[in-house]
């Protein structure tokens, strides 16, 4: 058995917690801690776990992991001497559940300086009973204000989202209802005028020939290319002219979707020698009905792809169904974003995307990075008030990738700009914003994602650039039995 290694008083200050400590306090932290070594790999101490020990790195390099979702999100690494991390909230002793917040991980062979939490706690509330109560107050005060703030915070964002794509599925849904109760009329109409053309007095010959002409038409209308409005005008015309001529019965209600599904004159004059004249006016009609049947189909087939493709965007956007870390497309992440944002562009703001086409995958939280171009975005369309235009480029560095949000707002004064990415400071009216945006997108990029989030502003143009390092895929690291803080 080892003798239990500690610190003497003069090594204990060259720690910057304890460097203000008077010699006895110092003497009392050298007899009751110990000095505790973890092999690289190894886990220090466990989220969720009881709280039993206060740590300080001594040396080594350490990394703290959360659990969301069921993935283990590493939130901060560092080799400084000196921080620490463990049972921070033992002073408050059983008024709060004593379990660790995070886990620690020894990144490479790492030396602690540990102390318990109970002798911890006694060392705080006897050399520091000031301190103690207003830790205490802010604590309890924080965790009241931040629970009822990032609910609310939670709900607007929610609503919002959800406001801006229940707008977006209402149009193509809307087209899709509308178009099949169009679609059950015409299809009841051909039902129709297939048994006054199929009575008996239209030989088969003819009628087969009908039919032919019906394939024909659907192939037409499929292949039909885009007019413009003055051509699709000119072709009604000509149609209804035609149609009216040979005694055809509402002739002007017909012409428009044949018009659109590329029906001529020459191929109408075809249609009249397959059948005769006697029956021209019902197979008009039916084939009429046969192309705004496949019109309709199409337009069905178009807003069900429109709604797919929402629901495809929203899932990329919140990322729930992907591991909280992969391989993202900076692209698809973007143009998510934009699509859910889409309900609050302003119909004055134009959006141009200058994308690099080789732009490669990067390793990322791609939920947390949505959250990035939300904000930025959020905050550009603020800027310009309605009228301007908004840019979003992308472009490819040796080791890193860069993604500019641009907007031609009146720019950020030159007295705030190096505010801007402090907690709580923000230029919005009171009650407007919480100056947490810009905050979190940088604590995203800098702490999460080891990038770097800059600012370039001018009256007219103000430009946020974020700078994501393009990373390797990570080789599969064998598993590591945890081990607790040791006795």
């Amino acid at each position: 058995m080892t003798d239990t290694v500690r610190l003497s008083p003069e090594e204990l200050r060259t720690l910057f917690l304890f460097e203000a400590l008077d010699e006895d306090q110092l003497v009392w932290l050298s007899e009751r801690g110990k000095v505790e070594e973890r092999a690289g790999g190894s886990v220090v101490y466990a989220e969720g776990e009881p709280a039993t020990c206060f740590f300080v790195l001594l040396s080594g390099a350490v990394s703290l992991n959360r659990r969301l979702h069921g993935d283990d999100i590493e939130v901060s690494r560092t080799d400084q001497r000196g921080v620490y991390s463990g049972a921070m909230q033992a002073y408050l002793g059983d008024r709060v559940e004593q379990l660790y917040a995070n886990t620690l991980r020894a990144v490479s062979d790492a030396t602690f300086f540990v102390l318990t939490a109970d002798e911890f706690a006694t060392a705080i509330r006897e050399w520091f009973p000031m301190a103690l109560h207003l830790l205490e107050g802010l604590f309890f005060g924080t965790r009241a204000a931040n629970t009822i703030v990032g609910e609310r915070e939670r709900l607007i964002a929610l609503g919002s989202l959800s406001a801006g794509l229940t707008h977006e599925l209402n149009n193509p849904a809307a087209s899709a209802v509308r178009a099949t109760a169009a679609l059950r009329d015409r299809v009841a109409g051909m039902r129709h005028k297939l048994a006054l053309i199929a009575d008996g007095r239209v030989d088969g010959t003819r009628l087969h020939g009908l039919v032919e002409l019906q394939d024909a038409a659907v192939k037409q209308a499929a292949a039909a290319p885009p007019q413009t409005a003055l051509g699709a005008a000119d072709a009604e015309d000509e149609l209804a002219d035609w149609l009216e001529e040979h005694g055809v019965a509402g002739a002007w209600d017909l012409a428009p979707a044949m018009a659109a599904g590329g029906i001529s004159v020459p191929w109408l004059a075809t249609v009249e020698d397959t059948v005769g004249e006697a029956y021209l006016d019902s197979a008009v009609r039916w084939i009429a009905y046969t192309i705004d049947t496949e019109l309709l189909m199409g337009e069905i087939d178009d807003a069900v792809t429109r709604i797919s493709g929402l629901v495809g965007a929203a899932k990329q956007y919140s990322q729930l169904d992907r591991a909280a870390q992969q391989t993202v497309d900076v692209h698809a992440l973007l143009n998510a974003t934009l699509t859910m944002l889409q309900a609050k562009i302003p119909q004055g703001v134009k959006v141009v995307k200058d994308y690099d086409p080789d732009l490669p995958g990067i390793r990322a939280f791609g939920a947390e990075l949505n959250q990035v171009w939300t904000n930025l975005i959020h905050n550009a369309l603020d800027a310009m008030d309605g009228t301007g235009t908004l840019t979003l480029r992308t472009r490819k560095e040796p080791d890193r990738v860069l993604v500019d949000v641009i907007d031609t707002g009146s720019g950020i004064p030159p007295e705030v700009r190096p505010r801007i990415f402090e907690p709580f400071f923000t230029t919005k009216a009171v009650g407007e914003g919480t100056g947490l945006g810009l905050d979190i997108s940088h604590r995203i990029v800098v702490n999460k994602h080891g990038g770097d989030i800059r600012v370039y502003s001018e009256p007219g143009t103000t430009r946020f650039e974020v700078c994501l390092p393009i990373t390797p895929e990570p080789p599969e690291e064998p598993s590591v039995a945890p081990e607790g803080p040791g006795d």
